[in-house]
């Protein structure tokens, strides 16, 4: 490839990790960037854990690039299972570090997708879906 993706970057675009819908999810983030074009759809469900509200279940839908496929699929499985404030800590860094590293021209992907699952995390909090259980 052109622009030098690593293994972990090609495995994650090819067979996506947590793709798809999550029906009744209690948080939904959605991000884009209409320079590129990407656009990410991110789903939780959030249970309690320990007292904690963790995140359950996670699914993405990404219209984009390789990376954009990629960056959102890799945050999924570093945000699974993690409670909400970890889930915040995510940054664009970890997801490109866990990838193996992005050509500096598609770090924007990883910074997308750590936006999408803020905004996933923040609709949560602000409609006050059901408590988790």
């Amino acid at each position: 490839m052109g622009l030098g993706y690593t293994e972990k970057v090609m495995e994650h675009f090819k067979s996506p990790h947590n793709m798809g819908e999550i029906k009744n999810p209690d948080g939904v983030g959605k991000v884009g960037n209409p320079v590129c074009g990407d656009v990410m759809k991110i789903y939780i469900k959030v249970r309690r854990y320990k007292g904690k509200e963790v995140i359950g279940d996670i699914k993405f839908q990404t219209y984009g690039c390789v990376s954009a496929i990629a960056t959102t699929s890799m945050m999924t499985k570093l945000a699974k299972g993690k409670d909400l404030d970890a889930a915040l800590k995510i940054s664009r860094n970890d997801v490109a570090n866990a990838l193996g590293g992005l050509p500096p021209i598609k770090m924007h992907c990883s910074h997308l997708a750590t936006e999408a699952l803020e905004a996933a995390i923040k609709d949560y909090r602000k409609t006050g879906k059901k408590k988790a259980k």
